[in-house]
């Protein structure tokens, strides 16, 4: 060899950054560059004249060893080969390399035998190679629920054991419990939840998840928290200023072995502060630089985001449920033609309502719909929904044409949420006095009807016509109404679709439930709760039973009257002697004279012939019936009018008054709470 190449040749084991290794046939080192990375500062005696495999003990050194005999055997070379450990002179930290292995000469030409050995440190590629992988995986994986846990627990699942042996996540409780959240640092001394905790490895055993915590001032912590700025803590010492404020944690981490830690805050558009994140890393691992602090900052900013959406779903979620909860009513009003029960599962605060309105002449209208989409928008047009339902019902409808007008007020609501269509309803009307149920459907299942002791399910012959709200072709479809008669004791079903959207095998069990009529109806609600609630649903859902009871023969009376002023003494007579045999002869004067007003109303504007109708239920209802469809008119008559006083007498005298339209005139009723 020239003295160029001696020179060039002790240069390269002098000085190159590059780790050169020669070997002989039994892997012994006979030559290294003393400046190679990982190897600076070791003793010659350390390196030369041992086995590679005793060298690099840091590395998968079997590995190692069965591809340099592989090179030795075939002769072929060996390029860039990744392998990562730890040198001999860094044992606390990892250190990623490429390894070439080369065969020198051919023994089969007489040449030397032995091997070159090239390592090349590529800790700084392969770190930044790490990061950004690990920032993919952070921004793949954190995020992609609506449940703050799950995304606390996705951010700690990303972090460890890729950048700590263990992470906690604490996220203030006033935020998880709908409060709006506040901008800028959070308060030091304001309450955490620790909504998720994950380790890889050490003493944890007293760590837990969902644990309400303050944590004590003037520790990293804290600090994270009061100025929004994450803080490294490097070399973790028992004996740290701060460790004093919080000895039981600090006892933790000793206990653990960590060494290192990262608290950094979790910060949220406008600066907000929603909690602390903390990693830590325990013995044998390399202290935190300032490169894994920024790293860590980018990562949790991903988890804050995603904690602040879900926040913000609870917040609303609530805000609608709460609203939701006031809109629908309170319970169902005790009657005694219709006992019924209600059950109400909720999933995403949805639009889902059920209404039990009691109308006129001891009738019942039973109410169950099903508003699109979700939220406080959902819920606002369902009260809305369900005012104008009401107000319609008051004018005593027919359940097609109260589901015709209402789908006005949904097209309204539609203009303006600008999705077709908006929700579906179905409205049944059950009159006691004929046993009969009229009802109609816009878009919405028809109910369940189970008679018998043996609990005999049909679903009730209703067309459905479309939902309200709806445009095209379907808003020229009219809904229409079907009437059938109900034995005593039929039980009556309404539900939206969410009660039956966990499974395939939903209706059934709901069906194996309703056979059992014999039970009280809330406890059939409660059977159904435990057949189909689910955790999981995605749909709100609701139910109403109905159980019907005719009123019995003699709690009405009805009589046919000419159209003769002379029948109005008549009538009289008539009412007198009926209240007396129901009991209520102390109540006859009143009544006495609200029926006289109103015959003698239809005589005068009505055409004849004249139907009076007594009921006795919660209320005793008088009912004037006559062929004609003028609507009366209720006047303010002056002190010197000689007339124009008789509605307002049957308004003064009475709990409330109407007027209810039929094909073949009108009735003009009132309604008194009698006892007797």
């Amino acid at each position: 060899m020239d003295g160029l190449g001696a020179a060039v040749l002790e240069a390269l084991f002098t000085q190159a950054p590059i780790g050169l290794f020669v070997l002989d046939d039994e892997l012994v080192i006979t030559r290294y560059n003393t400046a190679a990375a990982g190897l600076r500062g070791l003793p010659p005696d350390q390196v030369l004249g041992r086995r590679i495999s005793e060298v690099a003990t840091g590395f998968r050194v079997t590995e190692l060893r069965e591809l340099a005999h592989e090179v030795l055997r075939t002769g072929r070379p060996l390029r860039s080969y990744p392998l990562r450990g730890r040198p001999p002179t860094g044992p606390d930290r990892e250190m990623a390399v490429a390894v070439s292995i080369f065969r020198l000469g051919d023994p089969a030409d007489g040449g030397g035998g032995g091997l070159v050995v090239a390592v090349e440190n590529e800790t700084e590629q392969e770190r930044a190679r790490d990061r950004l992988d690990l920032l993919y995986d952070a921004y793949r994986l954190v995020g992609t629920t609506l449940d703050p846990t799950a995304t606390a627990e996705q951010l700690a699942e990303v972090l460890v054991p890729a950048l700590a042996d263990a992470a906690t996540v604490h996220v203030l409780d006033d935020l998880l419990r709908g409060e709006q959240r506040r901008r800028g640092p959070a308060a030091p001394d304001l309450p955490l939840r620790r909504l998720a905790f994950r380790a890889a490895r050490g003493a944890w055993s007293t760590q837990r998840e969902n644990v309400l915590e303050t944590l004590p001032f003037a520790t990293p912590f804290t600090r994270a928290l009061a100025d929004g700025r994450p803080r490294l803590v490097a070399r973790l010492d028992a004996h740290d200023l701060w460790a004093g404020a919080d000895p039981a944690r600090a006892g933790v981490l000793a206990a653990a072995g960590v060494r290192s830690l990262l608290t950094v805050p979790l910060v949220a558009p406008e600066q907000a502060v929603l909690g602390v994140l903390t990693l830590y890393r325990c013995e044998g691992d390399g202290p935190y630089t300032p490169d894994d602090l920024e790293l860590a900052a980018q990562i949790a900013s991903r988890g804050a985001l995603g904690i602040d959406n879900a926040a913000t779903y609870l917040r609303e979620r609530a805000t609608a449920t709460t609203l939701q909860r006031h809109l629908l009513p309170s319970g169902t009003p005790k009657l005694s033609t219709v006992e019924s029960a209600h059950l109400y599962l909720p999933a995403t605060a949805g639009g889902d309502w059920y209404d039990v309105i009691e109308l006129p002449g001891a009738r019942v209208a039973l109410v169950v719909g099903d508003v699109r989409g979700e939220g406080v928008e959902a819920a606002a047009d369902m009260g809305q929904l369900r005012t104008a339902v009401r107000t319609l019902a008051d004018l005593e409808l027919a359940p097609d044409e109260l589901l015709n007008r209402l789908d006005g007020t949904a097209r309204r609501l539609a203009r303006r949420s600008g999705q077709n269509p908006v929700a579906s309803c179905v409205y049944a009307v059950y009159d006691p006095v004929t046993r009969q149920l009229t009802a109609a459907a816009a878009g919405h299942p028809a109910p369940l009807v189970v008679t018998g002791p043996g609990g005999e399910l049909e679903r009730l012959a209703v067309p459905i016509g479309p939902p309200l709200g709806a445009g095209g072709e379907e808003r020229e479809e009219l809904r229409e109404s079907v009437t059938v008669e109900l034995v005593d004791g039929t039980v009556l079903c309404f539900y939206t679709k969410g009660l039956l959207a966990g499974d395939e095998d939903a209706p059934a069990r709901l069906r194996r439930v309703l056979a059992h009529t014999d039970r009280a109806l809330p406890e059939l609600a409660d059977a159904v709760a435990y057949a189909l609630a689910d955790e999981d649903a995605e749909q709100d859902a609701v139910l109403l039973l109905a159980r019907t009871r005719g009123l019995p023969a003699d709690r009405t009376a009805s009589w046919t009257l000419s159209a003769d002023p002379t029948v109005v003494a008549t009538a009289r007579r008539l009412v007198t002697s009926q209240l007396t045999a129901w009991g209520l002869a102390a109540h006859a004067f009143e009544i006495e004279l609200v029926v006289s007003e109103l015959v003698t109303n239809a005589i005068r504007y009505g055409d004849g012939p004249i139907v009076l109708r007594l009921i006795r239920d919660r209320y005793l209802t008088c009912e004037v019936s006559d062929s004609s469809s003028t609507a009366p008119h209720l006047r303010h008559a002056r002190s010197t009018d000689e007339g124009g006083r008789g509605l307002y007498l049957v308004m003064r005298l009475t709990d409330r008054w109407g007027t209810r339209y039929g094909p073949r005139g009108k009735t003009i009723w009132a309604e008194a709470a009698v006892t007797g």
